[in-house]
């Protein structure tokens, strides 16, 4: 058994890091800055998209979508139950109503056609989820919306630095990304929006400070022009300089953390394909390239004479951490309480009894792995 604990992430910090925030520390400039500009310009170079804007989280960048497009009560938004609460959560709180859509039993994403049953009359947004690092099938989802006006907006979480048909996610519609510590890159705390237009963008630039018909920062003035007024009623969700550069220097490392990423789960793959009780995800068969954001597993519970809960346990035991990701929405206390709207969820109730997610992130090695494999092995043995 190892002797100190694996834990399921840990975020890759070095020195770079380290200087580029005493950088901004020393300045005295911390707030929204040079940093959190730059950020946007060069997070949306990464993705190729026309337009991009820094956040406080990509939950914070879910409230002012749904806010931008005027999403209330009595509009349905589309979304799949197999994802993190946020999104039903901010659908709930602007007054909507969230309608579930399945998912793939071996991908956990959704597709158009667990969508387009339950589009109506009052469905104003689709929010479909990439899922672990891997890509949407999107074309399909994308006409579906455009057929019926219906908005749409990709939950990307996920999917920093996934591709979809030779396309950087974020390249073309809208897209959320997250910054969280356990991501493939990290602020700290952090969210972008992308997105190919650009008035809408700018009304979420005015949305996240204030409402004010300026950014908190502007290069020509060094700040905002003290005769900047409040457009609309907006809120505070603006990234600080510190968190900016710390994600800039995450950026420029973010190729290099995917390719250890997949060379880690590669040697997973190889190392459980003897292992019966456990069933990794599959990649989807269309033309998509994975950022590897996660490694998950399914415990087939019959075979493990075990559940999930319990075999995640055994791992812990055994000095190996784990995440779940996730334990379906619908099955929540607060959303078992309400009426569901939506399909059935056979695909998504099957995965949350099931649903395992193994330690995955750069500083790890090959012998890591195999201590989890290993770990898997006892567990399971018992």
């Amino acid at each position: 058994m190892r002797q100190n604990f694996l834990p399921f992430s840990k975020p890759s910090l070095g020195d770079n890091e380290i200087n580029a925030m005493a950088e901004v520390i020393r300045s005295g400039w911390i707030t929204t800055g040079r940093q959190a500009a730059d950020f946007e310009k060069e997070f949306a170079g990464y993705c190729r998209a026309a337009s991009a804007v820094a956040l406080t989280s990509a939950t914070a960048g879910m409230h002012l979508l749904l806010v931008a497009l005027g999403i209330g009560p009595g509009d349905e938004v589309i979304t799949p139950s197999m994802t993190w609460v946020s999104t039903v959560n901010l659908i709930c709180l602007c007054g909507a109503k969230p309608v579930f859509c399945d998912v793939d039993r071996h991908t956990l994403m959704t597709s158009a056609a667990h969508i387009a049953p339950l589009i109506t009359e009052r469905t104003k947004l689709i929010v479909p989820v990439h899922f672990a690092g891997a890509a949407l099938d999107l074309d399909p989802i994308r006409t579906l919306a455009a057929d019926h006006g219906i908005a749409l907006a990709e939950d990307a979480a996920h999917a920093v630095g996934t591709e979809y048909k030779g396309e950087r996610i974020g390249c073309r519609g809208t897209a959320i990304f997250s910054f969280h510590p356990v991501k493939n890159m990290t602020c700290g705390e952090g969210g972008m929006i992308v997105s190919d237009a650009v008035d809408f963008t700018e009304k979420i630039r005015r949305l996240k400070f204030h409402g004010l018909g300026v950014d908190a920062y502007d290069r020509a003035t060094q700040g905002r022009t003290p005769q900047a007024e409040v457009i609309e009623p907006g809120y505070k969700y603006n990234l600080t300089d510190i968190a900016a550069a710390l994600g800039r220097v995450q950026l420029g490392r973010l190729n290099d953390f995917i390719s250890r990423r997949t060379m880690l789960a590669e040697h997973y793959s190889e190392q459980l394909e003897d292992i019966e009780e456990i069933i990794p995800l599959n990649l989807p068969e269309y033309n998509q390239h994975t950022s590897r954001h996660l490694f998950i597993i399914r415990l087939d519970i019959e075979k493990a004479g075990m559940d999930r809960d319990q075999f995640m346990a055994g791992l812990k035991e055994k000095n190996i951490g784990t995440g779940l990701h996730f334990r379906a929405v619908h099955q929540q206390k607060y959303y078992r309480n309400l009426p569901r709207a939506g399909a059935d969820l056979p695909e998504t109730e099957w995965n949350s009894a099931r649903i395992c997610s193994l330690p995955l992130f750069p500083a790890m090695t090959e012998d890591d792995v195999d201590d989890v494999i290993s770990a898997i092995k006892e567990v399971l043995a018992r």
